[in-house]
């Protein structure tokens, strides 16, 4: 485990693993996977993460996917050998997908206002898994969530879209061990689906809550595998709802941005693609990262320090569908690049997200969206900067109207857009957004973007 320096300042690097040699043959299924021993979290080299402020994000990242762990901090646990070098129609859900029966909460006696975390904890234990990955520079390990009978599991595209072939196991809280297959991974939201192979009959799937439905100062409970230490429940509150939260990524185009669900209960690098559940044991989001503390000169990260992000279920639900339908997932574009700012109207002053380009075709430039507009709120929803738009974006799906308020030379005026699914509107204009960069997200954070306050590059 790595200290915390009272003395230290926040940072942005992943907590650092030591060096382990080449892990030993795999066991046989029956076995523990004790090849994989618990160790503290590592990572690629210094990342940033913004929330308007330049606080560093350590991403909860399991080090399963090394090259690709989250910079919030990713809460994937490294473990391997070599640790990297610093370098238009409704949502589909999982349960309509699934054609799963309507569900009871799994903790009928346990509500927000007097949880019963212990029989929750009992409810939700053979839901959550163990995931160790195998990558083409090391082996690391994070969490997951069975998802229904057939043997599917939910966790974050950082735990294991960099594993190699026959690179998976899913270890099942009872310590029954099965190889796993990738499904689907989407970096543009740090979500994927594994499959065990030859799953058992008995697999006990979570139910999926409504992220929705959440309150700042709901107790929560996250459950998942820190530093190789499966089953691990933590308790905590909701201390926050809609943050946004950037996190960088090796395996995706664009940072991950997402409004999060800020928690203090403690996760760890391996708690990475665990779910989070509400009092009554409904899974209402899937932790992926945590801010952290580092030691000025020597690199090194704390563990939580009660600063922690979920991925909101109902999020995680639809991407999840999605590719376990085709393996892809669409994301819903608006056709701007963004920075951060403010605008005043009728005398009064409030943060926005400021409109830089405007991408020719896009549902932006249909909406009558300029260059200087600023965006203060979407469907009524505050907007606090360009990771905040950005993260509301990509929470719809193409052919979703919404409704942008926007300040324009001082006055208020509240416009009408028809998201489009990003790739209809990049194959016409390729090279026309974010200095030519094609196929990436125009919602987003641009590096050097003369309306960004910050240097994100």
């Amino acid at each position: 485990m790595v200290p915390i320096d009272p003395g230290g300042t926040m940072s942005t690097e992943h907590p650092q693993h030591p060096q382990h040699p080449p892990h030993p043959q795999r066991p046989e299924p029956s076995q523990r996977p004790d090849a994989y021993p618990a160790a503290p979290a590592a990572g690629p080299g210094p990342v940033e993460v913004r929330d308007r402020r330049p606080t560093p994000w350590l991403a909860l990242v399991s080090t399963a996917t090394a090259a690709a762990l989250v910079a919030s901090v990713a809460t994937a646990g490294l473990t391997g050998a070599f640790a990297p070098e610093q370098s238009p129609s409704q949502a589909t859900t999982t349960a309509t997908l699934e054609q799963q029966e309507s569900q009871t909460v799994p903790v009928a006696g346990s509500a927000a206002g007097q949880p019963d975390w212990q029989a929750v904890a009992a409810a939700v234990r053979e839901s959550v898994v163990a995931i160790d990955v195998r990558t083409g520079s090391g082996s690391g390990e994070g969490s997951g969530v069975v998802v229904d009978a057939e043997g599917h599991v939910l966790t974050n595209d950082h735990v294991v879209g960099d594993a190699v072939d026959d690179g998976l196991r899913v270890t099942l809280a009872d310590g029954r061990v099965f190889e796993a297959t990738l499904v689907g991974a989407d970096p543009t939201t740090d979500l994927a689906v594994v499959a065990l192979v030859d799953p058992p009959t008995d697999l006990v799937p979570a139910v999926l809550g409504d992220s929705d439905a959440l309150e700042v100062g709901a107790g929560v409970m996250a459950v998942g595998n820190p530093l190789g230490l499966d089953s691990t429940v933590t308790t905590g509150i909701v201390s926050a709802l809609d943050r946004p939260v950037t996190t960088a990524s090796d395996s995706a185009d664009e940072p991950v941005v997402t409004n999060a669900i800020q928690i203090d209960a403690a996760i760890n690098p391996g708690n990475s693609g665990g779910p989070l559940f509400d009092a009554s044991g409904e899974v209402v989001g899937i932790t992926s990262s945590i801010a952290s503390l580092s030691s000025g000169g020597s690199g090194s990260s704390t563990g939580s320090i009660g600063l922690g992000f979920a991925i909101p279920v109902n999020l995680a639900d639809r991407v999840a569908a999605e590719l376990l339908e085709d393996g892809t997932a669409s994301h819903a574009f608006l056709g701007v690049t963004l920075g951060d700012g403010t605008a005043t109207s009728d005398g009064t002053t409030r943060l926005g997200a400021v409109v830089g380009e405007v991408t020719p075709g896009s549902p932006a430039d249909e909406a009558g969206l300029a260059p200087e507009d600023v965006v203060v709120a979407i469907d009524g929803d505050a907007v606090s900067g360009a990771e905040s738009l950005t993260a509301y974006v990509r929470e719809h799906t193409a052919g979703e109207q919404v409704s942008l308020t926007v300040v324009r030379q001082g006055e208020t005026r509240d416009l009408t857009a028809v998201l489009a699914a990003r790739d209809e509107v990049t194959a016409e204009n390729s090279g026309s957004q974010e200095g030519g960069r094609s196929g990436s997200g125009s919602e987003g954070v641009v590096p050097g973007d003369p309306w960004d306050p910050f240097d994100r590059g």
